[in-house]
C-alpha cells in the first residue's frame, strides 16, 4: 500500500479519537500535558494494536466471531461514558469537593481506547483479506491517532469557551453521538 492511501485510512480512523479527545477537553477546565500524553499514547497504541489483532484474527478465521458485535461494543462503551458525563453535568453544584473523575486514567481510559479503535480492528481484518502486510499500516494508523488526539485536546478548550458551562454536557453528547454513528454504520 502506498503512503497516501495508508495515511487516508489512518486519518479516517483517527477521527473518533480526535472527536473523543475534543469531548474530554471540553468537559474539563484544564487538561495537563501529562493527561494529554496519556490520552494520546493510549489512543495511538490501541489504534496501532487493533489492526494487528484484526489481521492476526483474520489469518486464523476468527472474523465470523468478532464482526457481528464489534459495533455494539463500541456503542456501549461510548454511551456509558458519555451518559456519565451528561449525568455529571446535570448535577450542578453537587460535586463532592469539586472533584471530577479523570477520563485519562483507569477503566475509563481503557474503555475509550477500545471504543475509538474498534474500526481499526475491522481495517486489520480487511487488510488480511487483501493479503496486505500489516506492520507499516498499523504504525501509520497509531501515529496519526496519537497526533490527532493531541490536536483534539488542544482544540477542545476553544470550543469550551464558546459553550461555557454546557461543555461537559456537550462532551458527553459527542461521545454518545459517535457511538450511535458507529452503530448505524454497521447495521
Amino acid at each position: 500500500m502506498n503512503f497516501f492511501l495508508v495515511f487516508a485510512v489512518a486519518l479516517a480512523l483517527a477521527m473518533d479519537a480526535f472527536a473523543v479527545s475534543v469531548g474530554i477537553s471540553l468537559s474539563h477546565e484544564t487538561i495537563t500535558k501529562r493527561q494529554t500524553l496519556r490520552l494520546a499514547t493510549h489512543f495511538g497504541f490501541f489504534q496501532f494494536m487493533m489492526p494487528l489483532i484484526g489481521w492476526y484474527a483474520a489469518q486464523n478465521i476468527f472474523v465470523k466471531y468478532i464482526e457481528p458485535f464489534d459495533h455494539w461494543v463500541a456503542f456501549s462503551l461510548l454511551f456509558i461514558i458519555g451518559g456519565k458525563m451528561i449525568y455529571e453535568s446535570l448535577k450542578s453544584g453537587k460535586k463532592i469537593n469539586n472533584i471530577k473523575a479523570d477520563p485519562t486514567k483507569g477503566l475509563s481510559l481503557i474503555m475509550l481506547s477500545v471504543a475509538t479503535s474498534i474500526d481499526a480492528l475491522a481495517v486489520g481484518l480487511s487488510l488480511a483479506a487483501l493479503n496486505v502486510a500489516i506492520l507499516y499500516p498499523a504504525i501509520v494508523i497509531g501515529l496519526v491517532a496519537f497526533f490527532m488526539t493531541i490536536l483534539g485536546v488542544k482544540i477542545g478548550p476553544f470550543f469550551g469557551r464558546l459553550v461555557g458551562k454546557r461543555a461537559e454536557f456537550l462532551g458527553g453528547l459527542i461521545l454518545i453521538l459517535i457511538g450511535v454513528k458507529t452503530l448505524l454504520d454497521h447495521l
